[in-house]
């Protein structure tokens, strides 16, 4: 039976600095960047060693700019990677040297230790372990004789134990080691380690950013993940279905103590669709999503390689992601998502009306009803007049500050909303005109009481409404206020309701094109 970690897989709110820690501080390699297998819209990056062997693998879910978790029982809350143990010291330099606060290094189990912690506040353990790596990855600036071998292990937190540490026992081919303090330690064939740590009395972990999602052990083949799936069947253990992960084939459960725990296959691994040569520097989609796969490449998140240029995100009133095309030709849109969206919703929008504009997503800032909005509303059609104006006020501050921590130029920027971002856009070019020179406004209506001389707007805006949407009836109002503030409006209607389609791109790509 083939035993021992395949891989640990944890949760990141930014996936910059993750590259930078991962593949620029540690030195580990990329293997695989894709879409993720039950949401292709969450970015899945996945590291290792020159091949991307099980054993050395560390994945990361990324939620940009997502809520963070909560480390406790039920949860894997500390992974350790292999080093050789002469290089403790190397590692402490390297640590001060990219600015790292480092514990240590200690003793833990005989073995020399360094405790870091990544960008998202995951712990972290460089532990000098006589493991061999299976390929050494050379691709970095770090000495061959000091890389990251492997992963040495993980620590979970569980109330139960003892049947935790049965339960990885029985399934997944680990044998007892030894015990210190309120850890029990396993260790596989393959010389990694489990440290089960009794946590009675903790607080349950809660899944976010800086959290772990699972441990992932290694199986032979598919007929070893059949055989542990028929075993725990017999048991009546809460299993999911056999899931073809396209580079492995796997198998989740949770072990008594509430840890997701899976079995992975070796095989067939991620030279399947990309060549050893360059493995990791293409982005995949699952197979399932391909109709859409363009759409969901530009929602993903960016990044660069350590030492490459790259977006340097400013601290500004409004979370924001941009997305740069291969061949930017110097224009910007500026998208702002409808009800319970978020500031990637738009963005295929963006690609499709200009394929080489630059594009910057905007995340609304209020939650109301468990939906992310752009202002407080009482009803469907009465709206907060004071929060509308606070948020208009805030966008102002947004996009002065976009545009000079950016370099935008505000004569190639045009701003797109949809819906409630729609609302918003319109009631900001009302009430702060000559920032939006030109802006799509699609299902907007008039959102704003009393609007007050706020200067003559001289903005091109194209409005489009539904035909058989629920608010169309209010937009005239909307464009009459408009052209009253100065701006040229050229208003529309769809044949379609209140979602968008076709029809919305076709005219918009042609109102853009007029110039």
């Amino acid at each position: 039976m083939t035993s021992g970690i395949h891989h640990i897989t944890l949760i990141t709110r930014n996936v910059q600095a993750n590259v930078d820690f991962y593949a620029g501080f540690l030195g580990l390699r990329i293997v695989k960047r894709t879409g993720g297998f039950e949401d292709a819209k969450q970015l899945h990056l996945i590291y290792g060693d020159a091949l991307g062997s099980p054993g050395s693998l560390v994945t990361f879910l990324v939620w940009e700019n997502g809520s963070p978790g909560r480390v406790g029982h039920g949860q894997v809350s500390e992974i350790a990677f292999a080093i050789a143990p002469e290089s403790i010291g190397f590692w402490l330099t390297r640590a001060l040297n990219f600015d790292l606060q480092a514990e240590g290094p200690f003793k833990q189990f005989g073995e020399p230790v360094l405790r870091l912690r990544d960008p998202d506040g995951i712990s972290l353990k460089l532990i000098g372990a006589n493991l061999l790596a299976a390929a050494p990855w050379a691709g970095t600036d770090i000495p061959a004789e000091h890389t990251v071998r492997r992963v040495r292990g993980a620590t979970i937190l569980s109330e139960a134990p003892e049947q935790t540490t049965n339960f990885i026992r029985r399934h997944f081919g680990y044998h007892p080691h030894s015990e210190s303090a309120a850890i029990a330690r396993l260790v596989s064939d393959a010389g990694d380690v489990v440290d089960v740590r009794d946590a009675s009395g903790f607080w349950p972990g809660l899944a976010g950013t800086g959290s772990a999602d699972h441990i992932a052990f290694r199986a032979q083949d598919a007929r070893q993940v059949a055989a542990v799936e028929g075993e725990l069947m017999r048991l009546n253990s809460t299993v999911t279905t056999i899931h073809d992960r396209k580079y492995f084939t796997s198998l989740y459960v949770r072990e008594p103590g509430g840890t997701l725990l899976e079995l992975a296959t070796d095989g067939p691994g991620f030279t399947v669709d990309e060549p050893l040569e360059t493995l990791g520097s293409q982005l995949f989609i699952p197979p399932s999503d391909a109709d859409r796969a363009d759409d969901i490449r530009v929602m993903l998140p960016q990044f660069a390689m350590p030492g490459e240029a790259r977006v340097i995100y400013r601290e500004l009133p409004f979370v924001h992601r941009f997305h740069t095309p291969d061949d930017p030709d110097g224009s910007t849109l500026v998208l702002l998502h409808g009800t319970g969206g978020d500031e990637t919703d738009l963005m295929p929008v963006g690609r499709k009306l200009s394929p080489r504009a630059t594009l910057l997503g905007v995340r609304g800032r209020s939650t109301e009803e468990g939906v992310r909005r752009w202002f407080r509303r009482f009803s469907a059609t009465a709206f907060d007049q004071e929060d509308i104006r606070f948020e208009a006020q805030a966008f102002e501050a947004f996009v002065e500050g976009a545009n000079a921590a950016y370099g935008l130029d505000p004569t190639r920027t045009i701003f797109l909303g949809y819906s409630n971002g729609a609302n918003l856009l319109a009631a900001f070019m009302l009430l702060h005109p000559h920032l939006a020179r030109k802006a799509i406004l699609l299902r907007a209506v008039s959102v704003l009481e009393n609007v007050q001389d706020a200067g003559r707007s001289d903005a091109d805006i194209l409005m489009i409404s539904g035909a058989t949407g629920p608010y169309g009836h209010l937009a005239p109002l909307l464009e009459q206020a408009l052209r009253a503030s100065g701006a040229r409006v050229d208003a529309r209607t769809a044949g379609s309701g209140h979602e968008l389609g076709a029809e919305d791109i076709k005219e918009a790509t042609n109102w853009l094109a007029r110039g």
